[in-house]
């Protein structure tokens, strides 16, 4: 089955809470979209709000519906391996690390270990490289097995969402499951009616959507029309 997992960007704790409540009753798993200002022209929670994501990590408050849904964090930031382990902390079950930013190897280096961890526990995580539409398969070579799943950006211009498809993106997952045929690839940005069955056609197996879902009147009519179209 194709899973869509709805995409929230926002720049506060309390819209955060707002949209995760929206898809609390029908999503199993959302990605928070970070953005730091510095990889890409956009400044997201935590950035903007970094006392709340402080008390996260030191356990002094949760996720909201933490319970019940799986977080995925799309870190869409320089350095990341100054700071991934912060958003393991937090609760994130998925990290995504974008395969262009400063510090990639490094960051999922740190997240790899935790694999070999005994007392891991907890802090298991899944991780994820980030591709841009233009790039070439050959860029997962760089970073050998240490990632799980490949996501693969719809968008050039990352950190925004309802930005226009790029359709290179067709093709390169095409590429990417005619080399890797077991690879899971997810593809996030410009996800919507009218692209997801090309994609699902190409080779994805999970859909990462954000504008087609929280700008519908009723996501999750929405999230529904979606499930359904790539699952028929």
């Amino acid at each position: 089955m194709i899973e869509i997992i709805p995409a929230i960007l926002v720049k506060s704790f309390k819209a955060l809470e707002e949209q995760a409540a929206l898809v609390h009753p029908f999503a199993k798993r959302v990605q928070i979209d970070v953005v730091d200002g510095v990889f890409a022209h956009n400044t997201t929670w935590p950035y903007k709000d970094s006392a709340s994501f402080e008390k996260i990590v030191a356990e002094e408050k949760g996720l909201p519906f933490w319970e019940d849904l799986d977080f995925e964090f799309d870190l869409m930031i320089e350095n990341p391996h100054d700071h991934v382990m912060d958003y393991v902390h937090a609760g994130g079950s998925h990290i995504v690390v974008h395969a262009h930013a400063a510090g990639a190897v490094e960051g999922l280096r740190k997240l790899a270990e935790l694999r070999h961890d005994d007392d891991r526990g907890a802090f298991a995580v899944t991780t994820g490289l980030a591709l841009l539409p233009n790039m070439q398969p050959d860029v997962l070579d760089s970073f050998d097995t240490l990632f799980d799943y490949v996501q693969v950006m719809g968008i050039d211009h990352e950190g925004k969402q309802g930005e226009p498809f790029d359709p290179h993106t067709v093709a390169l997952v095409e590429r990417l499951h005619r080399r890797y045929p077991d690879l899971v690839i997810q593809v996030d940005g410009g996800v919507n009616m009218d692209t997801a069955q090309s994609l699902v056609r190409a080779g994805a197996n999970q859909l990462i959507v954000g504008s087609a879902i929280f700008g519908a009147d009723n996501p999750h009519d929405a999230y529904k029309a979606l499930y359904t179209l790539v699952n028929a």
